[in-house]
């Protein structure tokens, strides 16, 4: 059987370079149907995995919304992207702390890969509720909606344009010597114009304003509020942010073809215009850090100790520290936070309300 990398320069070599958008999506498609990346014998480790605080706490975020939302009953409890179903499990235990809740919240997960679908399935059967599976946000029935998003826009294709005396070329993946590396194409693409310096690059996340777009669309429509957790920044701002992880190592993103997670940083900024576009009140940007201890992860942290063994309650600490830890490469201040809700929504717990996204 050939490998994905084999078709790949096959398909290259057919019609000729392809755009960087169209490598990730097709890397990416194979990635996650054929196996569970997640863990540590996997190739990453999302927050959910390193601690059941985590998705406690955003469980209780999402009881707050819902009551100030009035309780819509029925409600959409969404996922993107949601791995392992370790953040939704641990999210609906927090949830049993507001009677009426359960028997309101018809849980939706939207998830492609059929391998992590058994997973999700495996670790929601306790629940004891009702899932639903869907292959795109589209699919979602119309209604109220309570979504997260964690660690689900970084993993989405994106294209990228390199800035050149000629003007902004777009990268591209092609062949050389039978091994796959990057080039650009020849034309500049006139509609972004012309570069302020020579060698920038421009990433451009159209999936991941469509499908923001098509969020914030619901979100006015129907009431409700999405939370998105990622790693990434409040552009505009130039750079090449694409890395491929391995067995937890970083790789070249053209090595082995769908063998690796591909991710780039997210812009929060251009999710934020699509939502103040359609009318939603935006919250927010802040550190994974300064949220989780806004929402009481040190409280949460110290009650758990009290019922751990000696082992255990070094582990507490350790997730602790490995959520909010500060610094560039810290997971506390890495990932951000943001939050969009229907304009009646004005305030949410641990993000304060942006008064203007220009």
């Amino acid at each position: 059987m050939k490998s994905l990398g084999q078709h790949m320069r096959e398909l290259i070599a057919l019609e000729g370079p392809i755009t960087v958008e169209r490598y990730m999506s097709l890397c990416l498609q194979h990635y996650y149907a054929t196996r569970d990346p997640l863990g540590s014998a996997g190739d990453f480790t999302t927050a959910p995995e390193i601690s059941q605080m985590f998705g406690e706490l955003i469980g209780l975020w999402m009881l707050e919304a819902w009551s100030a939302m009035g309780q819509p009953d029925p409600v959409h409890l969404v996922e993107l992207g949601p791995g392992r179903g370790t953040l939704m499990a641990d999210l609906l235990r927090a949830t049993k702390l507001l009677p009426g809740f359960g028997s309101a919240a018809q849980v939706h997960l939207v998830e492609t890969s059929p391998v992590l679908r058994q997973r999700q399935q495996a670790t929601l059967a306790s629940s004891n509720l009702p899932i639903h599976w869907h292959e795109r946000l589209e699919e979602m029935p119309e209604g109220p909606m309570l979504l997260i998003a964690n660690e689900f826009f970084d993993a989405l294709p994106i294209r990228q344009f390199l800035a050149t005396e000629r003007g902004w070329c777009e990268r591209l993946v092609g062949l050389e010597n039978d091994h796959l590396v990057f080039g650009l194409r020849a034309e500049t693409e006139q509609a972004i114009g012309k570069p302020l310096r020579i060698g920038d690059v421009l990433e451009w996340p159209a999936l991941s304003i469509d499908i923001m777009q098509d969020l914030s669309r619901r979100l006015a429509r129907d009431q409700g509020t999405a939370l998105i957790i990622d790693y990434g920044y409040w552009g505009p701002a130039f750079g090449d942010t694409l890395q491929a992880l391995r067995q937890h190592t970083h790789v070249d993103p053209l090595e082995e073809p769908g063998e690796a997670d591909l991710t780039t940083h997210v812009d929060f900024h251009r999710l934020a215009q699509a939502a103040s576009s359609h009318g939603l009140q935006v919250h927010g940007l802040s550190t994974q850090g300064d949220f989780l201890q806004a929402l009481g992860i040190n409280a949460r942290a110290s009650s758990l100790k009290k019922r751990a063994t000696p082992a255990q309650a070094i582990a507490i600490d350790a997730a602790l520290s490995r959520l909010t830890e500060r610094g560039e490469k810290g997971m506390g201040e890495l990932f951000k936070v943001l939050a969009v809700t229907h304009k009646s929504l004005q305030a949410v717990p641990g993000l304060p309300p942006l008064s203007s996204v220009s």
